[in-house]
Order: structure tokens, then sequence, then C-alpha cells
């Protein structure tokens, strides 16, 4: 019976974080989408079109691993689950707002997932050090196409550094939501799934931006500052429905009858 109820509480845990995982990418992924044919570039058009893919084909690999760990079928729980119940970062539902909040954003959150996946990468279960590695190579180019736009739009000064200013004035309150964990992050580390606590992690993801956004002219050590006045040192609670909701509408509204599959 000890085994037993040591085998429910660790995939509460992991279905917990493989929940949180899937929502991100499925929401971020979909805020991509909705840039094609938008893009101030084609060549951009192609380009969040791919990054878009990559993003929901990696939500459908944690939704699955939720499922594995018995919290219903995968499709039901990409769809099917209302807002209230999801478990993402509330900048991952955001509305795109302009260019320069776009870019910022995925720069942001590709630097805190590179973080966050090579402690996975690392994690004792196979499957998921397997699925983190993978991710991990697929996300290298995406933060490096995303660095490009941020120091570009910071170098140029005027109208676009501008801007670039007031995305990461807006972005600013959403990363200690985001840098954090649906689940308590230091019972992921009990379980040999995250291979460093929360606080070593938000250091390396500011040491990660560090360099580039000081580049682009952004106050970067606001980013430090925010992130310790929000240790987050349990689970974090769930982001506000209003975004997800929006969203969750259009993403339902081309179903066709009957239940949805990838």
């Amino acid at each position: 019976m000890a085994i037993e109820a040591d085998a429910r509480v660790r995939d509460a845990i992991l279905g917990g974080l493989a929940l949180q995982l899937a929502d991100e990418e499925l929401f971020l992924g979909h805020r991509d989408s909705e840039w094609l044919g938008l893009a101030p570039e084609v060549e951009e058009d192609v380009a969040f079109a791919s990054i878009a893919q990559d993003e929901v084909r990696h939500a459908a690999f944690w939704y699955e691993l939720a499922e594995a760990c018995g919290f219903g079928q995968a499709d039901a729980l990409a769809f099917d689950r209302a807002p209230s119940e999801r478990r993402h970062a509330a900048l991952c539902a955001r509305p795109n707002g302009d260019w320069a909040y776009t870019v910022l954003r995925h720069y942001l959150y590709d630097a805190w997932d590179a973080v966050r996946l090579a402690a996975l990468a690392e994690s004792g279960d196979e499957v998921w050090a397997n699925g983190a590695r993978r991710m991990l190579r697929e996300e290298h180019y995406h933060h490096l196409h995303m660095e490009r736009w941020v120091v570009d739009l910071g170098r140029a000064g005027g109208e676009a550094a501008e801007r670039l200013r007031g995305a990461f004035a807006a972005l600013l309150p959403d990363l200690p939501d985001l840098a954090a964990f649906a689940v308590d992050p230091q019972a992921l580390v009990d379980l040999g799934i995250l291979s460093r606590p929360l606080a070593d992690l938000r250091r390396a993801f500011v040491a990660r931006v560090e360099a580039t956004l000081s580049r682009a002219g952004v106050p970067v050590e606001e980013i430090a500052a925010t992130l310790a006045a929000h240790p987050r040192e349990g689970a974090r609670q769930a982001a506000p429905h209003d975004d997800a909701a929006a969203l969750l509408e259009t993403m339902n509204g081309v179903r066709s009858l009957g239940a949805a599959v990838w």
C-alpha cells in the first residue's frame, strides 16, 4: 500500500508538471501562429509558423506524459480543460501586442525554458530526460532567432527601441510567475526530476539574458530585483483566466464536430 501511495503521489506531481509545460507550449505556439500573414517580413511568416509547429509538438509530448500519469486522455487535456484548470504562466496566454512585445516575450520564455529543460535533461527519469534533451536542441534555434530581433530592435533606436523598452516594462511583472512551477519545485528535486533547486535556476536565467538585454539597452538588473521580491518557494498560483479563456475560445472555434485529435 505504501508503494502504491508513493506512486500516486509521484504521478500527481509529475502529471501536474507535465500539464504546466504542455499548456505553456500550446498557448505560446498558438500566439505565434497568430502572426502568420502579419509579421513584418515574409521570412518571419515562415519562421513563426515553423516555431509554432515546434511548440505545439512539444505540447503534445507533455500532454502524453500527463496522460501516462493518469490525468486523462492527451487530446482532452489539450482541448477540453476549462481555463481555470490550466497551469500555464500568465505570460504565455497574453495577447501578442506589437512585434517588440512578441519577440521579447518569446525571448524571455525561451531563456527560462532553456534553463528549465537543461535541469530536466539531467533527470533520473529517462523519458523526461530524453524529451528535454531533444527539445533543447530545437529550442536553441528559437532562442537565437528571438535574440537577434531583441538586439536589433534595441540598437535601432527611435521608435523601435522605445517599443522594446515598453514591452520590457509590460513583461517584467510576469517574470516571477514565469520562472516558477505549478507544483512544489522542491518535490521535483526530491523525486530526481529536477536537478537543481528553483533559486539556482532563476540565477541561471538572469545570467543567460544579461548580456543580450544589456546590448539591447534594456535595464536587465530589474529582472533580478523583481525575482528576488517574489521568491515563489512553493507551487505558484493559477494564472488569471481571462486571457486563457479568450485563447481557448479561438482555438476551439474551428473544431469539427466530435472530439478533437492532434
